[in-house]
């Protein structure tokens, strides 16, 4: 019988990994389709150009179920933003959801950076996203608290045609909850 592992292995990135986080990416936008976000599951994942820059520097880190050299079922990119760590992207293929690989990745990407809060946008209205990210501590901001970095975040995003679908920028202090 194989139960499934609920400690996914987590680690950081090789360039090896990057031709699969496309093909997470891939899997996991089609989700959106069931939302009527189709324009969400057409969008390109990162060049490998881009998760390359990720990889070198540190940013990019990958779930895999059982083993180190295991094919990454999830990927998470960051980057640092006034002081904190921002998640710019998080992606699980559904055929691993509910694994516990997006938060190991949220958790460890917290740990690697040595910054005191995580950040991110997403969107407010589908349930894997903002109401996910609200159980693992995060907390919507206020535009008042956004700070020039998240303000520039926002901007791009509109500039992309996200806004088409409620968006949220959201903080979590220190590790997670629960």
């Amino acid at each position: 019988m194989n139960a499934p592992d609920h400690h996914p292995v987590v680690r950081a990135a090789a360039p090896g990994d990057l031709p699969a986080l496309r093909a997470v990416e891939r899997a996991a936008g089609e989700v959106f389709r069931t939302l009527g976000m189709d324009s969400i599951a057409d969008d390109e994942p990162p060049s490998l150009t881009e998760l390359a820059r990720y990889q070198r520097a540190g940013r990019a880190l990958v779930a895999c179920d059982r083993t180190r050299d295991g094919a990454p079922l999830a990927y998470l990119l960051w980057e640092p933003v006034d002081g904190c760590a921002h998640v710019e992207q998080v992606s699980v293929h559904p055929a691993a959801a509910r694994r516990g690989l997006g938060r190991a990745l949220i958790e460890r990407a917290w740990q690697d950076s040595g910054l005191p809060s995580l950040t991110l946008t997403t969107f407010a209205g589908v349930p894997w996203n903002a109401p996910y990210y609200a159980r693992l501590g995060f907390r919507v901001l206020p535009d008042a608290e956004f700070t020039p970095g998240l303000r520039e975040i926002r901007h791009r995003e509109r500039e992309l045609g996200l806004d088409r679908w409620e968006r949220v920028c959201m903080r979590r202090d220190g590790g997670l909850v629960g």
